[in-house]
């Protein structure tokens, strides 16, 4: 892709990443979150962290399946997002739903599994985030820095739990996050298993 065309998209894609922000800002703002705003506002920051995640972990299999390798150009970007809607959905519920009652959030920390998992899933995020750059990416080495952002798949099963021990009735979203994970989670396996058998394959050759 051209860099004027690909810059431009990115403009763009980084616009459309605002969109679900500003619309829970303003049903906020207008008493379009229901009964319990605070409960839907952290939710919907939670959603958001979610499916970001999922985006982050398909570029790779939509870059491979569709040789548009300026998608891993995204990559980076969209997994900024998921840690910056994260924070969002931390500092939710640590200031508008707890009101930085610090005992009683380390008491949900250590009490409520699916509260246990996200605050993991989160602190895993923290350094993701923080070595983002190309200058980290230099500092630790390709491979260090490799290994490091591999904690993105734990990170993602983490937040599946975290969503799904939460539901309490409906379990439908949910599972269908899981679905999503599980495939692209067992594409990877599959490329990985077939890379070490034809490795194999050629040492026997």
């Amino acid at each position: 892709m051209p860099p004027r065309q690909f810059s431009l998209l990115k403009t763009l894609l980084f616009l459309l990443c605002l969109g679900p922000l500003i619309g829970l800002a303003y049903g906020l703002a207008t008493d379009g979150l229901g009964a319990n705003p605070i409960e839907a506002l952290t939710r919907g920051l939670g959603d958001w962290t979610l499916r970001f995640l999922l985006i982050t972990l398909a570029v790779t299999p939509l870059r491979r399946l569709t040789g548009l390798n300026w998608l891993a150009r995204l990559r980076r970007m969209l997994g900024l997002y998921a840690f910056f809607y994260a924070l969002l959905h931390f500092t939710s519920y640590v200031w508008l739903e707890q009101f930085f009652d610090w005992a009683a959030i380390w008491k949900d920390i250590v009490k409520r599994p699916f509260i246990s998992v996200g605050f993991a899933s989160f602190l895993l995020l923290i350094p993701l985030a923080a070595t983002s750059t190309n200058a980290m990416i230099k500092r630790l080495g390709g491979k260090r820095w490799q290994t490091l952002h591999r904690a993105v798949y734990a990170i993602a099963v983490f937040a599946v739990l975290h969503f799904w021990w939460m539901v309490k009735k409906d379990i439908t979203q949910p599972a269908i996050y899981a679905a999503v994970l599980a495939l692209l989670l067992g594409v990877r396996l599959y490329w990985v298993m077939q890379s070490r058998w034809m490795g194999g394959a050629g040492r026997r050759g």
